[in-house]
């Protein structure tokens, strides 16, 4: 019997059925773990797809404060700045002790769970480098995840998420910043960067729905030589090159898009401190310039 127990797969809660909550909902429950409830803030958007997916997963839907919230494992996906908020509420109910506390911020620790911590429960911050979108559970086969907070608590994510399909990595407190903004770069940014290439398509003539098809040849090349090589073997253009001419014409039609010339300036002096590029003097003259 005892070994029944310990072999038992832990249940788990979520807190806040948004695109996160809900892809991990799902895919934990693909996994073989029973998601027992789904707590939604009060005022919180969404109840008809929450109830959906309470219906689906064979849970209950609450609102958070409104009853005690059970199951060995409750796993916190609400916006970062409401984590510390939820926390203090759900810590003035039941019995946290041997209980496990996740919440998914990238950016911040899991001292956001501190009341939860003092209440006994055992807290980790669980960040999948996964980008969620409405109505869409992506694949967690390979995500890496990072893993930060007690070691019980740590220990428990690792398991998870190596029965999900992903890849868990410890992160220190001090650098959860910095690995956020890795993640911004890769995903936000990047999307960020690809609007603003719209919109210089368009000053160009190109027309809007002639845009991503236009470009996608050099993307999925630039992207394929980038996983493949790396950044300095996939960086082409006038720059590599060392053709502060060509620059200096971008820069000077680049003058009545602000804000795309910062953006073009501001990449292009990463791109001289970070990659080979040939007269880098005289690249460094043209972009000062513009500023």
């Amino acid at each position: 019997m005892a070994k029944h127990r310990a072999s038992r797969r832990p249940t788990i809660s979520i807190v806040g059925p948004g695109n996160l909550g809900t892809a991990l909902a799902v895919t934990l429950s693909a996994a073989g773990y029973k998601v027992e409830s789904i707590a939604m803030r009060r005022g919180s958007r969404g109840a008809s797809r929450a109830r959906a997916l309470t219906r689906r997963l064979g849970a209950r839907l609450f609102i958070v404060g409104s009853e005690t919230i059970t199951g060995d494992i409750v796993w916190i996906t609400v916006a970062d700045d409401a984590i510390a908020d939820v926390a203090r509420i759900i810590a003035k109910s039941g019995d946290w002790k041997g209980k496990i506390v996740f919440h998914s911020s990238g950016a911040l620790t899991s001292d956001e769970l501190a009341p939860l911590r003092a209440k006994g429960a055992r807290v980790a911050s669980v960040h999948p480098m996964m980008t969620f979108v409405r109505g869409k559970t992506p694949d967690m086969s390979d995500v890496a995840f990072a893993i930060e907070g007690d070691a019980s608590a740590a220990r428990v994510a690792n398991s998870i998420v190596a029965k999900i399909g992903g890849k868990g990595f410890a992160i220190r407190k001090k650098n959860k910043a910095l690995y956020h903004v890795f993640g911004s770069f890769a995903s936000p940014l990047l999307i960020a960067l690809l609007a603003a290439m719209e919109d210089v398509a368009l000053a160009a003539g190109i027309e809007k729905k002639d845009i991503r098809s236009d470009a996608l040849p050099l993307l999925r090349r630039i992207w394929g030589n980038y996983l493949v090589h790396g950044a300095g073997v996939a960086f082409t253009g006038p720059l590599m090159r060392g053709d502060a001419a060509t620059v200096e014409k971008h820069l000077a039609a680049l003058r009545k898009l602000k804000p795309h010339s910062h953006v073009y300036t501001a990449l292009a002096t990463s791109a001289l401190q970070n990659l080979p590029v040939k007269n880098r003097k005289q690249l460094s003259r043209t972009i000062a310039r513009a500023r």
